[in-house]
């Protein structure tokens, strides 16, 4: 039998290889075994939202010269190219992969980031696997077994996608399925080497995150000045090496090589670290707070957990209002005289022209990633439970409903400061009309908060299913993304909150369904507090 207890830092027992991997099978299917509903909803989307773009653009930009129009003027606009990447060839394949290859390779990087931390970080911080290790595990069979169900998930998006867009060409295909799966797979590889230096999982996936965040702002930021992705930013991102995979457009298959060796460093070095270290510790240790408290209240310490996450949010939020305000001006020459783009856009963002509806329809992105913070920073109530840090607070003078609204305010109220914050970079980058952009983005919280109080009556009342609160904020996502590229009927678009309100600015303003949205968001509220009163707590 071998255990993984030993000393942080002290020389641990070399066994076997084959030792340090008994158990591996055991845990990959309990960890499948878990994910059964989680991952199969990533691969469906991730690979749907694919599969989606030809049909779209085919409908869009029908023609040959249309396409090598729309390819100028996207190449033209260093804005576009920051925020979707430059266009490297005018075929459907081609202009499928620029549309979203990279947001496609972005969603793989997080799918595989939670897939990892869940089943390694997660498992030594709620106790799991120290039980787990009492039986025949090897000390690194819960890392492998945790990289191979990222392995598998990222396997089927990648088959999914190349079997998909196979029609459009056999080696396009490959090489954009092959991206967006060894994307995920670098980042998983990645998540493994953060899980063994941190001490929290959710330190893990935040660090995590900051490295997708910046590996993002350093491609745009290297798009933007090189029409090509010739830049050096471009290359010091891995979402760099996707875009310059070039599928459908000459493809370069030797950066699969940069990817691959990523993957094959990151993991030996991840190996390594997990051999020296016993469960439960890591490399870098959290910081013993002082020695006298100076948090008097529940509200307080819920600021004190969650700043740096609001933060975050508020600093990406502004930067993406001022991106985004900045492409305002170029809407009407990114759009040109194509008639199917320009509807696409109104029925995004309204039909008051083409500058209110393009505005409207940044707003409506920023509400509805908004609605993921939302989400996130309510889900932090359930995490405080699972990990037992609830416990001790509320054995104290502290009830139930004065601790979660410690966190609900700093949620829903954090995503009316992000509104806020995004509509101001709007107004910096655009330069007019900072009323009516406040008072759209503003409009946006009801959707926000209907949603933000599915995930309080989920985490209150059906605690066992508080992770579905991540499916529904995806799917109102997708709806609100590609629904109106694809056509999706009106009946369709109004399964999301986002689809009942009033494309503003530029349409008249309707209270009917704003007020709807905000009484249905404080009864999922009240419900969510009424069960979490009622039921006994996670342990």
């Amino acid at each position: 039998m071998t255990t993984a207890t030993g000393e942080l830092g002290s020389t641990p027992r070399t066994p076997r290889t084959s030792r340090q991997l008994a158990g591996t099978g055991a845990l990959l299917r309990l960890a499948l075994r878990r994910d059964r509903v989680m991952m199969p909803v990533w691969v469906i989307v991730i690979s749907g939202l694919v599969l989606s773009m030809p049909g779209a653009l085919e409908q869009t930009y029908g023609t040959a010269a249309e396409r090598a129009d729309a390819m100028r003027s996207m190449n033209a606009n260093s804005s576009m190219r920051a925020l979707y990447s430059p266009v490297f060839g005018d075929s459907i394949g081609a202009l499928s992969a620029w549309r979203i290859g990279v947001y496609a390779a972005i969603l793989a990087a997080v799918m595989s980031l939670i897939v990892v931390v869940r089943h390694t970080r997660e498992e030594e911080e709620t106790g799991r696997q120290e039980m787990l290790s009492a039986a025949m595990v090897g000390r690194r069979a819960p890392l492998t077994a945790a990289l191979l169900a990222a392995f598998v998930a990222n396997a089927a998006v990648g088959l999914l996608i190349t079997g998909g867009m196979a029609g459009q060409g056999a080696a396009g295909a490959l090489a954009l399925g092959l991206g967006v799966a060894g994307t995920g797979m670098l980042f998983a590889t990645m998540t493994a080497i953060v899980a063994q230096l941190t001490e929290s999982a959710r330190l893990a996936k935040g660090l995590t995150s900051g490295v997708l965040g910046a590996a993002y702002v350093l491609k745009a930021a290297g798009d933007a000045g090189a029409e090509d992705g010739s830049s050096v930013l471009t290359w010091l991102s891995p979402l760099g090496w996707a875009e310059n995979l070039r599928a459908y457009a000459g493809e370069r298959w030797w950066v699969l090589l940069l990817i691959a060796a990523a993957i094959v460093v990151q993991g030996a070095v991840a190996y390594d670290l997990a051999g020296r270290r016993g469960v439960g510790m890591s490399f870098v240790p959290t910081r013993p707070g002082p020695a006298k408290g100076g948090i008097a209240t529940a509200g307080g310490l819920a600021w004190r957990l969650q700043r740096g996450s609001v933060l975050g949010w508020t600093l990406g939020f502004l930067a993406s209002g001022v991106v985004f305000g900045g492409m305002v001006e170029g809407a009407a020459d990114i759009v040109g005289d194509n008639a199917d783009t320009r509807e696409i856009i109104e029925r995004m963002g309204g039909q008051s022209g083409l500058t209110d509806a393009f505005l409207a329809t940044m707003v409506g992105l920023l509400g509805m990633v908004a609605s993921l913070y939302v989400v996130a920073s309510v889900l932090r109530l359930h995490g405080e439970e699972t990990s037992q840090r609830a416990e001790p607070v509320l054995a104290n003078a502290v009830g139930r409903l004065r601790w979660a609204g410690g966190h609900l305010v700093i949620a829903f109220g954090g995503s009316v400061l992000l509104m806020l914050v995004g509509g101001l970079g709007l107004y910096v980058g655009h330069g007019e009309d900072l009323g009516p952009i406040l008072g759209a983005c503003l409009v946006q919280v009801a959707a926000i908060w209907a949603l933000g109080g599915v995930a309080v009556l989920l985490v209150g009342a059906f605690p066992r299913a508080a992770v579905a609160a991540w499916g529904v904020a995806g799917v109102c996502l997708a709806i609100g993304w590609i629904g109106p590229a694809v056509s999706l009927p009106q009946v369709a678009l109004e399964l999301s909150p986002f689809g009942h309100l009033p494309k503003l600015p530029g349409s008249e303003m309707t209270w009917g369904p704003v007020m709807t949205l905000l009484t249905i968001a404080a009864t999922l509220v009240a419900g969510g507090l009424t069960g979490l009163r009622r039921r006994d707590l996670i342990t």
